[in-house]
């Protein structure tokens, strides 16, 4: 999230909003992003797991079900551009700003 917060002009100059989706409360949201510093980047609470099974990206972890793995998107009009796994790893903005320049591409049929 400080690495989304600290490049996020470069974002919004290549047209992209960061948004951050995790299975916290909003309550915990909040109180983090206040702790952080990070408010201008909204944080979205997908207490139901409905996000985390809906992208695909639902896993197990120390015996809790439908836990979400680090992964960004790039969406456009709704539409999944890219995918980055990120595991424990930050995710790579510059990458993401050469995908918003990059034409879509075409789906495979």
């Amino acid at each position: 999230m400080l690495l989304l917060r600290d490049r996020s002009n470069d974002l919004a100059a290549a047209g992209v909003r960061a948004v951050g989706i995790s299975r916290d409360s909003a309550w915990s949201h909040a109180a983090w992003a206040r702790a952080l510093g990070v408010e201008q980047v909204p944080l979205l609470s997908d207490w139901n797991a409905e996000a985390t099974r809906g992208f695909g990206v639902a896993t197990s972890s120390r015996e809790m079900n439908d836990v979400s793995s680090r992964t960004a998107f790039l969406l456009e009009d709704g539409i999944i551009r890219e995918t980055w796994e990120l595991g424990g790893e930050l995710p790579d903005v510059d990458a993401v700003l050469a995908a918003t320049a990059a034409p879509p591409r075409k789906p495979n049929v």
